[in-house]
């Protein structure tokens, strides 16, 4: 979902999530990890995500947790990739025929498409889509946050004197850090919810979010009977197995590995690895927090 193009894609990301704000800054071309990184705690209810309502509560609180995190990392940088709650924007997956040539033409297309599937007015919504070109079709990820919700978080970030040419949720943004040219699954947990994503030759073949009242205490059994549908679905549909799986937003992800990897057989790891923070975080800023901002610059 981008402000601006044309653009080299900026050096910062920051994440706001429902509990703190957390930022880095990449390292110079020829290295794939973050030269700083930042985080600073929310106080609980400063942003309650939603596709709907107001998601920033206390705006004063999310602005100073922004203007704090990107002036420990920005350098002399203002532009920034804005990552935003999962559960603040829907992501779906369509399946076209074919696509209009002309970009205008392709994304009133894709408006259209989404019409039913949303409890808001697509008219009032930002889209942005990519397109992946299949043997016989068009498959599209689309993602579709509503105005007034999205640029409320934009106007967080001009409000604390950063500009952000680019927005993401935070789960398509952490998918840049994943290697996918085989069966991947990857799961990320947050305060509010789990997001389940299926790759396979680079290209999404399932996308989920789901409620996750649990949060991050959230057992490895618990976990792996949530992601079990999912990976049914995909088993069935494409008749390939899940080779390996990547987890990020759990603080003992190790507690899940053992019940994922028995359910699936697959290789379980972290998707973030702590050589790509920079050393300059003193292992203040949780690495399994930091699968979005890690996957929106290393991508």
């Amino acid at each position: 979902m981008s402000s601006t193009s044309n653009q080299p894609k900026p050096r910062l990301a920051c994440e706001i999530a429902a509990d703190r704000v957390l930022a880095g800054r990449l390292m110079e071309k020829g290295h794939s990890g973050l030269e700083v990184c930042a985080a600073r705690e929310l106080a609980p209810g400063s942003v309650v995500p939603d596709l709907i309502e107001n998601n920033l509560r206390q705006r004063e609180a999310v602005r100073a947790g922004i203007a704090a995190v990107l002036n420990d990392v920005a350098g002399r940088s203002k532009d920034v990739i804005a990552i935003v709650p999962d559960a603040a924007v829907r992501v779906m997956l369509l399946e076209f025929d074919t696509l209009p040539s002309d970009a205008e033409e392709a994304l009133g297309v894709v408006r259209f498409r989404l019409k039913k599937s949303l409890p808001f007015d697509v008219d009032k919504a930002k889209v942005s889509y990519h397109a992946q070109k299949l043997e016989d079709e068009v498959r599209v990820v689309a993602a579709v946050g509503l105005s007034t919700v999205i640029e409320d978080y934009e106007a967080a970030f001009r409000d604390a004197g950063f500009s952000p040419g680019v927005v993401l949720p935070s789960m398509l943004a952490a998918l840049g850090a994943a290697d996918a040219r085989k069966p991947t699954m990857v799961i990320k947990v947050d305060a509010h919810t789990t997001s389940i994503a299926i790759l396979n030759e680079d290209q999404l073949q399932l996308f989920r979010t789901l409620e996750n009242p649990r949060g991050v205490t959230i057992t490895g059994e618990q976990l792996a009977e949530e992601v079990y549908p999912s990976v049914v679905f995909f088993q069935d549909t494409y008749h390939l197995n899940i080779e390996r799986i990547f987890v990020a937003g759990l603080p003992e992800s190790g507690g899940a590995m053992p019940a994922l990897r028995g359910q699936t057989g697959a290789e379980v790891q972290e998707l973030v690895a702590s050589a790509q923070l920079g050393a300059s975080s003193g292992g203040s800023v949780p690495r399994w927090r930091m699968a979005g901002v890690v996957g929106a610059l290393v991508s």
